[in-house]
């Protein structure tokens, strides 16, 4: 296996999201973009919004940690892939979802975000996260620990945490298109 196909294989999934969440927002009216079925869902400006606020909270939780272990020269020495509580911990987040879990504050969408806007800091969010897999590629990610800012007392490798964002962004992706579809489907 090539040494760096698993930062590949995370770019492109980042990559994959960008293009599904232009997909998602394409077409809507500011209007559809904050379009609800119900008071408790989320709009597909929320979901977006939702997304860059998290992983920008995810990476600042991530970043102390990465620049410790570049000057303790931590570098590679396997693949970046979650170990067994965040293999689980990311089989929970995935779509389709099974489970709805509260957002903590911090990470809550603001109310009513413009549609451009949200899809703008969210696409403005994947690239400040392909920049920090880009930048410490060639760290042990699976070694590395940081404390996760929305679990009190878990640490999870920075491996986990990258392939938690990239899960993240699958599962509220997913809802968008299905709000989206609930629109589409109210109007006809």
């Amino acid at each position: 296996m090539d040494v760096n196909s698993d930062i590949e294989t995370l770019e492109e999934q980042l990559n994959t999201a960008e293009r599904d969440a232009q997909s998602v927002a394409a077409g809507l009216t500011g209007e559809q973009g904050n379009w609800r079925p119900d008071a408790r869902s989320w709009s597909v400006a929320e979901c977006l919004d939702h997304l860059a606020v998290s992983s920008r909270v995810y990476l600042r939780a991530m970043e102390e940690p990465a620049v410790r272990a570049r000057g303790e020269g931590r570098l590679r020495r396997g693949p970046v892939k979650p170990g067994l509580v965040g293999a689980w911990f990311l089989r929970s987040v995935e779509p389709p979802v099974r489970a709805r879990f509260k957002a903590p504050g911090i990470i809550r969408p603001r109310k009513d975000p413009n549609l451009p806007d949200a899809l703008a800091d969210f696409v403005a969010s994947q690239e400040a996260v392909r920049a920090f897999l880009r930048s410490y590629a060639d760290l042990d990610l699976a070694g590395v620990r940081f404390p996760n800012p929305f679990i009190p007392g878990v640490r999870f490798s920075l491996a986990t945490g990258l392939h938690v964002i990239a899960a993240h962004q699958r599962r509220h992706l997913w809802q968008a298109w299905r709000v989206r579809r609930a629109a589409e489907a109210g109007r006809s």
